[in-house]
């Protein structure tokens, strides 16, 4: 990177945040803001819930701001996917990280980091080439698993990370896909894989459903569809949205600065509520965010910038 002056890295930043920035002062910041990186890491460690123990679970109260781990260099990484195994499978751990740039048509490589440090410098451990391209970034990282959806289609399909091959594939019926249904910002985002303390999802929507949030629980090795709820949050209306503990949550916005998690789907009664939980785009265009149940953070990519934000659960 660029040469920081000191100056910079301590004190607080001048600028307020929602201010335009050029560029430069952006990745100052960005440069500021991953030096505690590995110090949150260390933290999140040692209060890590056993992914068994959904006992911790509560509702969303909270989301922190963002901490950049690593910036792509080349158009291809204006929006894509990062994400860690919240179950991981041996040889791989919950420190391997894994990364896909999304943008073009081709989009068949998937990164493979020894952690997330490895990422910020660049470097990854091995490049993985996908039997068939994937859409967008709605893929995630699961039990030894890339859940993906394949290019043109309405299915999504299980790529497994040490077998090198697709294990599972299946069709998601109804399932709008290439720009049917996608969140506000487009980039074919139709249909998006979740991970939460109990396992799989998938996020579509479909005619029948008029354009709203269909919500459906995945069988992780077979990918058959155990149970269904329709929302009343229309997809095209949200930015993205992820799962924890069972709730659906949505962002208000992809690049408004100050944008909130807006509404909340709970599976375990089917209601939705209204929220307005703070959520910063610090960069200004959000076109992917999951939860890792492991960390108990949301992992992002916000225009170049791979950031994850701390949130906080009510106690039950």
């Amino acid at each position: 990177g660029s040469l920081v002056p000191t100056h910079a890295v301590s004190g607080p930043a001048a600028a307020p945040r929602w201010d335009p920035q050029p560029l430069a002062y952006q990745e100052l910041q960005s440069e500021r803001t991953e030096v505690p990186a590995s110090r949150l890491l260390e933290e999140t460690a040692l209060s890590r819930p056993g992914s068994e123990d959904s006992a911790g679970c509560g509702e969303l109260v909270w989301v922190g701001e963002p901490v950049v781990f690593g910036r792509a260099d080349s158009i291809a990484g204006k929006y894509g996917v990062w994400m860690k195994d919240p179950e991981p499978v041996p040889p791989f751990t919950q420190e391997t990280t894994w990364r896909v740039d999304a943008v073009g048509t081709e989009v068949r490589q998937l990164f493979q980091y020894e952690a997330a440090e490895q990422l910020a410098r660049g470097y990854p451990a091995k490049v993985h080439i996908l039997p068939q391209p994937l859409e967008s970034t709605g893929a995630v990282i699961y039990r030894g698993g890339l859940f993906f959806q394949p290019r043109h289609s309405r299915t999504v399909a299980r790529y497994d990370l040490r077998g090198e091959t697709v294990t599972a594939e299946r069709e998601i019926p109804g399932a709008g896909y290439h720009g049917q249904y996608p969140y506000s910002w487009g980039g074919y985002t139709d249909i998006d894989l979740a991970v939460d303390e109990s396992g799989l999802w998938v996020i579509y929507s479909t005619e029948k459903a008029r354009g709203a949030i269909v919500l459906s629980k995945l069988d992780p090795d077979t990918l058959e569809i155990q149970r269904t709820w329709e929302t009343n949050i229309r997809k095209r209306g949200v930015a993205n949205s992820f799962v924890i503990c069972g709730t659906l949550y949505t962002v208000s916005s992809y690049s408004a600065p100050n944008a909130t998690i807006n509404f909340a789907y709970d599976t375990a009664t089917s209601t939705s509520r209204a929220l307005s939980i703070p959520f910063e785009n610090r960069f200004r265009y959000l076109s992917m965010v999951d939860y890792n149940p492991a960390e108990r953070q949301l992992f992002a990519w916000d225009s170049f910038n791979m950031v994850t934000y701390p949130v906080r659960l009510s106690q039950v």
